[in-house]
């Protein structure tokens, strides 16, 4: 297993539709080891093919709940279904979210509160995992990226204008930018 470059904002891999996963071999199983070791390493929570270079519709996710339960998985070839989401306004304390290839940054973003993730998992065998509330959230960040879109993309004003000073001021935004987890520290 090795931990992966993690691309940043700007890399072209990023910000395109991802294919879907044809393949179930051992490379697929490397990668998805790879992945969850980077995931791990970052640390991050959800972490998604595009974002170490792969243009293929596959995430990981590791996140252990307030009952101390983990959940942890891949999901390959998702398809997504979500609630409706609140009117209410935006907690930036508890709606507040990071990205791995946005790195060192958070910005309150709201999500819906529910969802139902489909996908198969490394047998390609198919699951559903229906949930609510933090994982809901991490499985909508993850299946973003899998449509090219990274979660600074759907931030309302005044955020979106601190995101885009964030990726000027740390000059991202432009193709062939990563970091490594355990070396460069980016996330903090």
């Amino acid at each position: 297993m090795a931990v992966l470059p993690i691309r940043i904002s700007g890399d072209p891999v990023l910000h395109s539709p991802a294919a879907a996963v044809t393949e179930f071999d051992d490379d697929l199983r490397t990668l998805v080891a790879d992945m969850f070791e980077t995931m791990d390493a970052a640390p991050g929570v959800g972490l998604a093919g595009p974002q170490v270079g792969v243009p293929l519709r596959l995430f990981v996710y590791g996140w252990t709940d307030d009952d101390d339960v983990l959940h942890r998985g891949v999901a390959i070839n998702p398809e997504l279904w979500i609630s409706p989401t609140s009117t209410e306004e935006l907690d930036e304390d508890l709606e507040s979210e990071g990205c791995l290839s946005f790195p060192g940054e958070r910005f309150p973003l709201r999500r819906a509160e529910s969802a139902l993730l489909r996908a198969v998992d490394l047998d390609g065998e198919p699951f559903e995992v229906r949930t609510d509330g933090w994982l809901a959230r991490i499985f909508q960040h993850e299946y973003d990226h899998l449509d090219g879109v990274i979660y600074v993309d759907r931030l309302t004003h005044p955020f979106s204008k601190a995101a885009a000073k964030a990726s000027r001021k740390n000059s991202w935004g432009v193709p062939g930018l990563s970091w490594l987890p355990g070396r460069d520290h980016l996330e903090d």
